[in-house]
């Protein structure tokens, strides 16, 4: 389930508590993006549990956008241990992200 981040504070405190964050950066007007979130989301839960899943409004937080250097909807950054190891813009495919997640996901969560 995502949450929606409300402030920048707020989203530093996340990557530095949390092992691993999903960022789902997009806007109102991006219908891509409404397409893809249910799928991240689902791909998430279902094969990454330990991931925290958080949603930010690009146009309602520009200065969260702006400091992560995200320019484009939809933009999904992962971070583990405070660290950006993923980020993929527009053209989004879940097999491909799936793929990526896994091997940082295993060597983190290793149990």
């Amino acid at each position: 389930m995502f949450t929606e981040i409300k402030s920048f504070d707020e989203f530093l405190q996340l990557k530095e508590n949390e092992e691993a964050v999903l960022a789902y950066f997009s806007t109102d007007a991006c219908n891509v993006c409404k397409v893809l979130k249910p799928k991240v989301e689902e791909l998430v839960n279902a094969e990454f549990p330990k991931i925290k899943l958080v949603y930010i409004k690009s146009d309602m937080l520009p200065e969260v956008a702006a400091q992560n250097q995200v320019f484009a909807a939809p933009t999904i950054l992962i971070f583990f241990d405070g660290r950006e190891y993923i980020r993929k813009s527009r053209n989004i495919g879940i097999s491909e992200l799936q793929q990526e997640i896994a091997r940082p996901y295993s060597m983190i969560f290793e149990e």
